[in-house]
């Protein structure tokens, strides 16, 4: 033992025993535990739960600043007349737009949200809605949207923060609201005719036995059900009468055979028949990113490359991005009272005859030509049959100012598609090209909102 440890005994040698005494546990634990029926007394309020700086807010703020007169002006319910009191434009607007930013593409689920997160609920403000509401909301004013793109993007020109000197253009294939299986051709849409039919009328026959069987509301839905099946059923047909009822040849965008590959072989095989989906009869099968082939339709964007913002928004069920050049420029014309004095795109737009029309308006078209078949000559020296416009084109790409002009394209319409991405634009939640639009317009708006909050704070 160290003198320290007989130091230490020496002192403390004499002291009882400090431990605490072992004590039996009996009986269950004492717990806090939750009572939610308690009722509680809040004085709080939703402008209190929402931060000053929450995005709702600035969402709120962005849709006050549209002119909405044209919503406003459809409205029927007025001072002085019978009608339950509308749902305001500008909320239903601002609902959508903030769902759009938090990637939300769903009613059902944009319906949820404003029972359950602040940010919504405080956008809400104490007014009821419904999936139904919304929904029809969303697709019943694209006209009014693109006026509302339109009109928010010129006030950036007059600002300068933006300029139609310079626009990228590209097309994003988003899946549709069809599956592949929905495809069919004309003899078994017959048959799809003659099943929707009939089930309409067994449920009618069913109603009229036995009219207690069901409620009133389930009748309405499953007759509402049928009808919607033998409405797009109707659609369906109708799509395959425009392609010649089966005996012409089959649309562009439409997926090869498993077997027969791309067509390019020395065999020439008969054309199959067309097919239409009996979901969403204006889907076409496309080519996606990732080489497969499925139900979708072509978003276009026109973007300026100095802001970022959206110019105009293009939606069809072409799967080719060929002839779309020139028809975006005359869109940005009659918009805007002017054409973009630079162009760029893809390889995929590339039709010398829109170039050759663009050049003689003013534009310059900034677009890779293609590899000629022969490797000894150089594609940017003009053919002999080349017009004015398209041998200047071709010069014009071989030069460094050129190549370095046509980097934003990627810089500008991949962001912009990327960013639609992100924020949902995956696939279709609705069906056809007229709400498709409307969909793409609201992610258009919504972008262009992001860049001006951008813009401001530079």
């Amino acid at each position: 033992m160290s003198a320290g440890e007989e130091e230490a005994a020496g002192l403390f040698g004499g002291l009882p025993e400090q431990a605490a005494p072992r004590r039996e546990v009996s009986g269950s634990p004492r717990l806090r535990t939750p009572e939610r029926r308690q009722v509680e007394l809040r004085a709080v309020s939703l402008e209190e739960l929402l931060p000053a700086e929450h995005r709702a807010r600035f969402v709120w703020a962005f849709a006050g600043r549209l002119d909405l007169s044209a919503l406003y002006g459809a409205i029927k319910s007025v001072e002085g007349r019978p009608g339950h009191p509308a749902a305001d434009p500008r909320l239903l607007l601002a609902l959508w737009l903030y769902a759009t930013v938090e990637g939300v593409g769903s009613a059902r689920e944009l319906d949820r949200l404003c029972c359950e997160h602040v940010g919504f609920q405080w956008l809400c403000g104490g007014v009821s809605l419904n999936h139904v509401t919304l929904a029809e909301f969303r697709v019943a004013h694209a006209a009014v949207l693109e006026r509302l793109l339109i009109d928010g993007f010129a006030a950036m020109l007059q600002t300068g923060q933006a300029a139609l000197e310079r626009v990228a253009q590209d097309g994003m294939r988003v899946r549709a609201s069809a599956g592949a299986a929905s495809f069919r051709r004309l003899g078994s849409l017959a048959r799809c005719r003659e099943a929707a039919a009939a089930r309409l009328a067994e449920l009618h026959a069913e109603l009229e036995a036995d009219p207690g069987a069901m409620s009133r509301r389930q009748a309405a839905q499953r007759e509402r059900a049928a009808r919607q099946r033998q409405l797009r059923v109707e659609e369906a047909v109708a799509v395959l009468d425009k392609l010649g009822q089966g005996k012409g040849k089959p649309p562009r965008d439409q997926a090869p055979s498993a077997a027969g590959g791309d067509g390019g072989g020395p065999a020439k095989k008969k054309p199959a028949a067309p097919r239409a989906s009996t979901s969403d009869a204006e889907a076409r099968v496309m080519k996606m990113a990732d080489g497969g082939f499925r139900p979708a339709f072509n978003v276009g964007f026109a973007t300026d490359t100095r802001s970022g913002m959206v110019a105009a928004v293009a939606v069809d069920n072409r799967g080719s991005d060929m002839g779309k050049l020139a028809t975006m420029s005359d869109q940005l014309a009659i918009a805007y009272g002017r054409r973009p004095a630079a162009h760029l795109v893809d390889g995929g737009f590339v039709v010398l005859a829109d170039i050759e029309r663009l050049a003689g308006e003013g534009v310059a078209v900034f677009a890779p030509p293609p590899t000629p078949r022969a490797a000894a000559r150089d594609r940017h020296a003009p053919l002999p049959d080349d017009s004015p416009g398209v041998a200047a084109w071709r010069v014009r790409m071989g030069g460094d100012a050129a190549k370095a002009i046509y980097k934003e394209r990627a810089a500008t319409s991949e962001w912009v598609n990327g960013q639609c991405r992100n924020r949902g634009l995956l696939r279709f939640l609705v069906r056809g090209v007229r709400k498709a639009h409307a969909v793409a317009l609201l992610h258009a708006l919504a972008h262009n909102m992001m860049c001006s909050w951008r813009l401001a704070a530079a």
